[in-house]
């Protein structure tokens, strides 16, 4: 899989200006065993994303140099690179910051979209930076980038019932009672990377919040 190597850029107060490529990685665990639980929320929002690309969707293919799955869109006439680490999400890092290195983008400029334990079931929250609160991908990222000063679009899973771990909380799938909010989970986390490539980050956090 060839790619042209893009410029760095970050969704900032003048991305709208800008015609990209941008980096936006979805975090998850690889394998099907996997793939509909709530770890992997960030995964099916690049999906997302690959699917309404324009003028046709996006496929990924296995981009062997960065241990991803990574696919090349458009985006609201934006260039977007779509990636998705083939790693187990505690080992993120290493391959996201092959991401970088690769597309030549900046450690404070990708956008990563992960579940968030600490926010409600079907909200969507945006933020620069900060602590990754438990969460081992995020703290995994921090620690290969050398900075928690990425953009991370935080896609609410709610907290576990009872005494219920964490661990074994965000590795289940979905409950019953939440299939039916999921699409709109997914679909709002969706517009709030594309409001943070058209507006960049405070305008989307007006929008979004």
């Amino acid at each position: 899989m060839d790619f042209v190597t893009p410029r760095a850029n970050t969704p900032s107060s003048t991305a709208a200006e800008s015609d990209g490529p941008f980096l936006v990685i979805g975090l998850g665990n690889p394998g099907p065993a996997y793939a509909a639980t709530r770890h992997n929320i960030g995964a099916m929002v690049c999906d997302e994303l690959a699917d309404e690309a324009s003028p046709m969707p996006a496929s990924f293919s296995v981009h062997k140099r960065t241990n991803c799955d990574v696919a090349e869109a458009r985006i609201d006439n934006r260039r977007v690179v779509l990636a998705k680490p083939r790693s187990y999400m505690n080992v993120s890092g290493g391959p996201v910051a092959a991401l970088c290195k690769y597309f030549k983008v900046a450690p404070s400029s990708p956008i990563v979209v992960h579940d968030e334990i600490d926010i409600d079931f079907g909200a969507v929250r945006l933020k620069r930076g900060g602590g990754e609160g438990g969460h081992n991908g995020l703290r995994s990222i921090s620690q290969a980038l050398g900075t928690k000063d990425y953009i991370r679009v935080r896609a609410g899973v709610g907290r576990p019932p009872g005494r219920m771990d964490v661990a074994d909380f965000v590795l289940k799938p979905f409950a019953k009672h939440e299939q039916d909010g999921l699409p709109v989970l997914v679909a709002d986390a969706a517009d709030a990377v594309r409001l943070l490539l058209d507006r960049g980050l405070e305008a989307a956090q007006n929008a979004v919040h």
